[in-house]
């Protein structure tokens, strides 16, 4: 049978390859997977308008391309250039506008009517960051060495005056001083010793204003405020101390260990500590204390009180009257009996207060007190009315520890 062919005879291959669909094995064995990577990696970047001249520096010379970006950042922050502890800019700004704190002004110059500064004590003071301000002029900002001198005069001139008064004035002042040193620290990205040195003094001087002004009206002392500045600059300080061995390292940790006592966040840090800060012997303290407040064991607590220093007693005196209270809910459901008197002069020992303290003390809780005993009930303990109990009154267990410490000898950790 004679078959007819419809149209021309076409041949058609089975497939066709196309060399860039094909694995790059296939290519040659001669090609080493690093420049399987390259090659995938150029004409990807090609694809996407990248150069390969980047995709080369990203694989084979990431150190040197980490350097370079590192060296192009250290030269985009700011670095300061004034020398004295107050920009003259803002010193003439200030006496123009009689803005100067009277702990600024000129002996000699204070009855005036436009009081004239005193360039040796005038400090810059905190600005808000607003729109269209540039805080980053280097003649505006303190190179470190410059912000450790000021934070010296603040204490020892300042904080540590005997005769600035009264002394919520005196933190006022020095609070809105060190903040501004902090913020000129923060544009420069200040490190190494001497950010360690400011914040150290930091610390130490808002835990003993944290006890100094405790009970004072709220428009002279904020302890909220107190407590956020506080907190962010031992955490700053803390962060700090990574970088290597400090000597100070212990004291601090310890400190903020007491003044966090029942956070769980303060406690896994210090679980995570070398072991060589854990063991020292301000640590171990600390600790113990710290275990004590979580286990609820009053007693123990207020027996290792007596053996912090005065600074540590000031990070601790806030807690002291959740502890006392804490020892009269336990004593009055372990004492609970008509017949069962404790000795009141045993009960103000191991609450470290006098006797008339213990006895207010209890009077507020609605504990009890005949003559010289305490008579305990499960059913008589009541919580006191808000405002009945002044903590600054219930000092006595971190006043005796102060003896003739100085302000600036506290500060400077010279104890």
């Amino acid at each position: 049978m004679n078959m007819l062919l419809q149209g021309p005879l076409v041949l058609r291959p089975l497939y066709l390859f196309n060399v860039m669909h094909l694995p790059l094995f296939f290519l040659s064995d001669s090609i080493s997977r690093l420049d399987q990577k390259c090659l995938f990696n150029s004409s990807h970047s090609r694809r996407r308008g990248q150069p390969v001249e980047r995709d080369f520096r990203q694989h084979h010379n990431q150190g040197v391309w980490r350097e370079v970006q590192e060296e192009r950042r250290q030269e985009s922050i700011p670095r300061g250039v004034c020398l004295s502890m107050c920009p003259i800019r803002e010193l003439q700004d200030r006496e123009a506008q009689n803005l100067l704190h009277r702990f600024e002004v000129l002996s000699g110059t204070e009855r005036e009517r436009w009081p004239r500064a005193d360039p040796s004590g005038v400090v810059k003071e905190y600005a808000r960051p607003a729109a269209g301000k540039d805080s980053t002029r280097p003649s505006d900002l303190r190179p470190p060495a410059v912000l450790l001198k000021t934070v010296f005069y603040l204490v020892d001139n300042i904080a540590a005056s005997p005769t600035l008064r009264p002394w919520t004035e005196v933190y006022d002042f020095v609070f809105d001083r060190l903040r501004s040193v902090r913020q000129d620290m923060i544009i420069q990205r200040v490190s190494g010793a001497d950010c360690v040195a400011v914040l150290e003094r930091t610390v130490r001087f808002l835990i003993y204003a944290s006890y100094r002004l405790c009970g004072e009206p709220l428009r002279l002392y904020d302890p909220r405020i107190n407590d956020t500045h506080l907190q962010e600059s031992l955490s700053w300080l803390l962060e700090c101390y990574t970088s290597g061995k400090h000597p100070n390292q212990e004291e601090f940790q310890a400190l903020g260990l007491l003044y966090n006592l029942g956070s769980s966040r303060a406690t896994q840090h210090t679980m995570e500590l070398p072991e060589r800060i854990r063991s020292s012997p301000v640590m171990h303290l600390a600790l113990s204390v710290s275990r004590a407040f979580m286990e609820r064991n009053p007693v123990r607590l207020l027996r290792l009180a007596h053996s912090l220093d005065f600074l540590q007693s000031c990070a601790l005196h806030r807690h002291l009257e959740t502890c006392r209270r804490d020892l009269l809910l336990i004593y009055s459901h372990g004492h609970s009996s008509k017949n069962c008197r404790f000795p009141l002069h045993k009960l103000a020992h191991i609450l470290a207060l006098d006797v008339p303290l213990t006895n207010q003390l209890c009077q507020a809780h609605g504990v009890e007190v005949r003559g010289d005993y305490v008579v305990f009930s499960k059913t008589s303990f009541t919580e006191p009315e808000a405002g009945k109990l002044q903590c600054a009154h219930f000092h006595d267990l971190v006043d005796r520890k102060q003896r003739d410490l100085t302000v600036g000898s506290i500060i400077h950790g010279c104890t």
